[in-house]
């Protein structure tokens, strides 16, 4: 199993990991949980898939196991900044409910984004505590060399499950809300005080 970070910078490293990523991000959010977002030549993509963002992948033999998008919460391209922000702003057109943090949203470069956070559905049971693991600590390292201190992420509401028992300080940053096909929360994930 491999952990790897890309950007628009390092992708021709890194042959077809990059479209994968996309690819199995399609398989993931539409496909499975049949969300109604962009996709083209079999993959998902969206307005924060910029040369600003950086994309963490779990993967092995070329199938990709797990990904996270980070994009820093300074960003801008258009009238875009991050999902978050942009879902409070009500520029989503709704499909994110606008209460979804208690304050406003952060606009520091010290903090980023964790978004389009997924395990793929083949991975085996036994595998995905692991993947898990591998995933949050390639996005917690990746963030950190970004000059980060603080992560903001929109999670499944079963986020104490699995981000706790990583060793992260999270901490809600909203209510739990309704999106699509489930209960979510927006987290808080404090970088500053535990070093891998």
């Amino acid at each position: 199993m491999q952990t790897t970070t890309l950007s628009f910078a390092n992708i021709h490293n890194h042959g077809e990991l990059f479209a994968n990523i996309f690819r199995a991000r399609k398989q993931s959010f539409i496909v499975q949980k049949r969300w109604d977002l962009p996709q083209t030549d079999d993959m998902e993509f969206d307005q924060y898939d910029t040369p600003m963002s950086r994309w963490v992948a779990i993967h092995e033999r070329g199938n990709v196991l797990a990904g996270v998008r980070l994009t820093p919460t300074t960003a801008r391209c258009g009238m875009y900044s991050y999902m978050i922000r942009d879902a409070q702003l009500d520029l989503l057109g709704g499909s994110i409910p606008r209460n979804l943090l208690e304050d406003t949203a952060p606009v520091e470069a010290t903090t980023w984004e964790a978004s389009r956070l997924f395990v793929d559905h083949n991975t085996p049971q036994r595998d995905r505590r692991r993947v898990h693991m591998n995933l949050v600590h390639e996005m917690t390292n990746s963030a950190r060399e970004l000059g980060a201190t603080k992560l903001v992420c929109l999670v499944a509401a079963t986020w104490p499950r699995w981000l706790r028992p990583c060793g992260l300080d999270a901490h809600a940053m909203g209510p739990v809300i309704w999106i699509d096909d489930g209960h979510f929360q927006c987290v808080s994930i404090n970088l500053a005080t535990k070093l891998h």
